[in-house]
């Protein structure tokens, strides 16, 4: 995906640390990242997504005391439920969370309860508990039960089986021990979170009571969401947080109807982009008039029947909300893709001066520049990646910035910027080969002459492979 909703793939020691995707797996695929049978994870890249996420986060982090940590909501494209910490800098969420939370709250929520993952200090527990371990055996078993429930495998089946023999039963149970009473532990931060922000705690309770049916479920051998199997839930545990949902003076506070509206627009705009357009239409019906089920069935349009049938509804929304920066992305987004790139320059000014400082609608509008012969428009198009980079380095934008400079005839310039894509990527060979060649035509000590220096320079930390 590219434009509105933009998906970006990663090799870095993050991505890979990620593809367990859980949060007591990817806890510890952070401290030594591992290949498995993915490579590759696919994020979902996208202004409107990403500030409402801000949004929800933003007091939660603020409550837990984290709110100088910059702390990133990041978005995988990918449709089971689940969302997981890696470290004290992120927070992770699927999008097959974010289509089937019916309300902000519920988003929030789980926001919460991450957050008291990352105040208790259990990432960094479980972490000493490794360094504690001199034969290193026990991140071996622990890399085994993440393959196996990046499988699917609920047992001790897949590929991880080899690793579970011996005393691992013992070990497990161990690890499980501390998992349940740091999920506990997570709830309650998570409430004392939601309390300071006057928000309800139903969200976080309606999400565990329906994990807590998966396990019966599950039982059966029927499939389980990985936030299930990561976050397991104990019939005492869930009593525990009803009691202190019911005793919250906020338990039946509701999301503001502004934040619900922009919560669906967001699940419709997600049905549109990343489901078939018959599902989308069967689950948005023409029958309903709702903004966010037009909103679903104008995207589903442009996939379904192409630009022709889906310009004329985009034309409808903006009309109804001139003020709407997404809605002239969107009609961008679909230009764009249908290679009319110079006809959308004018619908990306105009989302950009709505959006304000908006990196990622920055970097689109600049796309549409390049693509002009205009010497003017590549250089306009230099700068906005340049103002963009500042604040949100991806490795579009630098591919982007250096075939502006490439145009320019600024060859050291162009390969120190597909380095920085590289090493983004975590693609760390490529991005020496690029820094090495950048550094043959940049002045010695010049800011860039210096990162290229770096880049060449990098060695990965220790213990990662």
């Amino acid at each position: 995906m590219t434009a509105t909703m933009h998906r970006a793939t990663s090799r870095g020691s993050t991505a890979r640390a990620m593809k367990f995707a859980t949060a007591l797996v990817a806890i510890v695929a952070a401290t030594a990242p591992q290949r498995a049978n993915a490579q590759y994870l696919s994020f979902i890249r996208d202004t409107e997504i990403e500030r409402l996420l801000a949004d929800y986060s933003r007091p939660i982090f603020r409550a837990a005391g984290l709110g100088s940590q910059n702390i990133t909501m990041r978005i995988v494209k990918h449709d089971s439920f689940n969302a997981f910490v890696l470290d004290g800098q992120n927070v992770f969420v699927h999008t097959g969370m974010l289509q089937q939370s019916e309300t902000p709250n519920q988003v929030i929520g789980v926001i919460a309860h991450e957050t008291g993952h990352i105040t208790g200090g259990h990432l960094a527990q479980l972490r000493d508990r490794i360094a504690r371990d001199q034969t290193k055996s026990l991140l071996i078993k622990l890399l085994g039960i993440g393959l196996m429930v990046a499988g699917g495998g609920g047992g001790t089946s897949g590929v991880g089986t080899g690793v579970l023999v011996g005393g691992d039963e013992l070990i497990m149970r161990s690890l499980l021990s501390d998992r349940r009473a740091q999920e506990s532990a997570a709830d309650q931060s998570g409430l004392r979170f939601l309390n300071a922000t006057k928000q309800s705690g139903q969200g976080m309770l309606q999400t565990f009571e329906r994990f807590a049916q998966q396990e019966y479920i599950s039982a059966s051998g029927a499939s389980q969401d990985a936030f299930a199997r990561s976050h397991p839930v104990a019939a005492a545990r869930l009593a525990q947080l009803r009691e202190r949902v019911a005793q919250s003076p906020y338990a039946t506070a509701k999301d503001q109807p502004e934040l619900q509206l922009r919560h669906d627009l967001m699940r419709a705009k997600l049905a549109g982009y990343l489901d078939r357009p018959q599902v989308v239409f069967n689950r948005y019906r023409a029958s309903d008039q709702s903004l966010p089920a037009r909103y679903a069935r104008t995207i589903a349009t442009f996939f379904g029947r192409g630009i022709d049938a889906a310009l004329p509804e985009v034309d409808k929304l903006i009309k109804e909300q001139p003020q709407n920066a997404y809605f002239h992305e969107l009609r961008a987004d679909f230009l764009m893709r249908s290679g009319r790139g110079r006809e959308a320059i004018g619908s990306l000014r105009t989302a950009l001066r709505l959006a304000g400082d908006a990196p990622l609608i920055a970097v689109r509008l600049a796309q549409a520049l390049d693509g002009e012969s205009d010497p003017q428009n590549v250089t306009e198009s230099i700068g906005l990646v340049r103002k963009a980079l500042v604040t949100d380095k991806n490795p579009q934008g630098y591919r982007l910035l250096a075939s502006g400079y490439a145009k320019q005839g600024k060859v050291a310039e162009a390969d120190l910027s597909i380095a920085e894509a590289h090493f983004l990527e975590g693609n760390i060979k490529q991005a020496q080969i690029f820094a090495k060649r950048a550094q043959r035509g940049l002045r010695a000590g010049s800011p860039e002459g210096l990162r290229a220096g770096d880049i060449v320079s990098y060695k990965p930390p220790k213990g990662t492979l």
